[in-house]
């Protein structure tokens, strides 16, 4: 099951996907009377757990297999084509946004040479959650710091309930499903970093407005048996960039959640991302960086695609 977000400015209401169309429970509540407690803030939503969202499983199975109610949940608005809804990112705004950084084998050797070695530990840093836009919204480039910016493809998980000091062995349970991050970043600091060794020189230059995409989609855990059998694939202006497979993590979902929850209380909506693979642009010889004009797409097999224009700040 796919949840979305839909944009409804100056607020958000709550979705979810069925075929190439969305439902939006907030206009489908004349047609499907349960929709009336359905939360309009998808953390609240996602605090539900599995009962809450058996009950949007029994709304998809209707509308599937009810074309008169189909047809009248168009006719209200309420069912309409993904194209022409204005998505919001699936949490809008979560209570956590953690990043994890050097993840994948080949991406550590991209950044820091061949003979890097992972470290003992994972590595995470909080995002600023203004920078959170969705699918579809633009990236603008900072108008002074414009011309380094680089894309990171990350798949990403959304915890459905509280989780704090979890065994692996536990720790999926604590996981609504997922979703993609494109963890945007300004790369001016990194020789700099690399000579210092100041890490928040990097970390810095991902924290501005719209760095960071996120979306299409919250896909549930149920649809995504093996969340370490995914390719991820990131294009710019239709060119592969990275191609990668969630298999070339260097530490498996189970021990990140376990790992970070030892020091972190998640909550319901609250996000962590699995890092970037090989494959960014300041990896590339000679590097690509994005400029106005240009589209940037990453595709999550499961998941679907996050797809945001570059336009200048």
């Amino acid at each position: 099951m796919k949840l979305i977000s839909i944009d409804a400015a100056p607020g958000y209401r709550t979705g979810v996907l069925i075929g190439d169309e969305a439902l939006d429970f907030a206009l489908a509540a004349g047609e499907l009377p349960l929709a009336h407690w359905i939360p309009q803030d998808m953390r609240l939503l996602l605090a539900g757990g599995e009962r809450g969202l058996d009950i949007i499983r029994l709304f998809v199975a209707s509308v599937g297999a009810d074309a008169g109610l189909a047809a009248r949940l168009r006719a209200a608005g309420a069912l309409k084509p993904l194209a022409s809804v204005k998505l919001a990112p699936p949490v809008p705004r979560p209570g956590i946004l953690l990043s994890h950084g050097r993840a994948y084998h080949d991406h550590l050797k991209e950044m820091r040479g061949a003979d890097a070695k992972p470290s003992e530990d994972p590595s995470g840093f909080l995002k600023n959650l203004n920078s959170i836009t969705a699918s579809g919204s633009p990236i603008r480039l900072p108008a002074h710091r414009a011309t380094m910016v680089d894309f990171e493809g990350e798949f990403s998980i959304v915890f459905g309930s509280r989780c704090h000091n979890v065994t692996e062995a536990r720790a999926l349970d604590h996981v609504a499903g997922y979703t993609i991050v494109n963890d945007v970043s300004a790369r001016d600091w990194v020789e700099h970093f690399r000579r210092t060794g100041n890490p928040d020189l990097n970390r810095g230059g991902k924290q501005f407005p719209t760095f960071t995409p996120m979306g299409p989609c919250i896909v549930t855990k149920d649809e995504i048996p093996d969340p370490h059998d995914l390719t991820l694939t990131t294009t710019l202006n239709g060119k592969v960039m990275q191609d990668a497979h969630t298999s070339n993590l260097i530490w498996r979902i189970p021990a990140l959640i376990s790992y970070f929850s030892e020091f972190y209380c998640f909550e319901p909506g609250d996000i962590l991302t699995t890092g970037s693979p090989s494959g960014v642009g300041f990896g590339r010889k000679p590097p690509v960086f994005m400029r106005a004009g240009d589209l940037v797409e990453i595709t999550v097999s499961g998941v679907g695609a996050l797809s945001n224009p570059i336009v200048a700040g």
